[in-house]
């Protein structure tokens, strides 16, 4: 795996623009704030040989969009409703692996980035990094490289090498539609909204919360609420 950090943006981009095609970038969009996915598109409409072909205001819409419209690239954001975007990476790259994702995010809290890591996530960058380097961390997903911002610590690496070897975490043992229900669990939804979101009755929202506190051993929503948080599902503010 080849690994950009604190490289000189534009070496790094004269140096990948001078193959003798540049194939066309298809990116998808993916947060749920419209102001900033319509800033996105109108910086990426400056970079040749980049287009944006959907957007999408949460991780369950993201999948969607990546079905029909097949992407080469998604960018994507951690804190979004009904499915986060840590989830959502892992399902694109279990769907669809010919697709990149690229966490981009306000958020330089290291555990963030080492659950994109892990995730599947091939960058990292943070959203008031400067065009130059947004080019540079598409450019080198698309040709199998993986980019992390500068200003995320050097440490981030050595400590995703450290981890990578160790049992997998209580998280990663639940099924994902157990992680989906905690999400909308920890985000207040009631049984009967989750039931409806997820097309599914409330009998079966039930079971799954009990199967959740039980292999979690937990045994209230506040508890869920804290597992959640901790884990990176949603943003203590969400």
């Amino acid at each position: 795996m080849c690994l950009h950090l604190l490289t000189p943006y534009k070496a790094a981009l004269d140096q990948m623009t001078t193959a003798p095609q540049k194939k066309l970038i298809r990116i998808l969009l993916a947060d749920n704030h419209t102001l900033v996915r319509t800033g996105l598109r109108a910086l990426l409409q400056n970079i040749e040989g980049i287009q944006v072909v959907a957007e999408a205001g949460d991780g369950r819409e993201a999948l969607h969009m990546i079905e029909v419209h097949q992407p080469d690239v998604v960018l994507m954001d951690i804190a979004m409703p009904e499915m986060n975007g840590l989830e959502a990476t892992a399902r694109v790259v279990k769907e669809h692996p010919q697709v990149r994702v690229i966490i981009l995010s306000m958020h330089a809290n290291e555990e963030y980035v080492l659950q994109a890591l892990r995730a599947g996530a091939v960058g990292y960058v943070l959203k008031d990094a400067g065009l130059d380097e947004l080019e540079l961390a598409l450019r080198a997903s698309v040709q199998g490289e993986t980019y992390l911002s500068p200003a995320v610590s050097k440490h981030v690496i050595s400590e995703y090498v450290r981890r990578v070897g160790e049992e997998s975490s209580s998280l990663k043992q639940l099924t994902s539609r157990q992680r989906e229900i905690l999400q909308l669990i920890a985000e207040g939804r009631t049984t009967k909204e989750i039931a409806d979101s997820l097309y599914i009755s409330v009998k079966t929202v039930e079971t799954h919360r009990m199967q959740l506190m039980k292999r979690l051993d937990i045994h209230d929503i506040a508890g869920l609420v804290r597992y959640a948080i901790k884990a990176g599902l949603v943003l203590p503010d969400t």
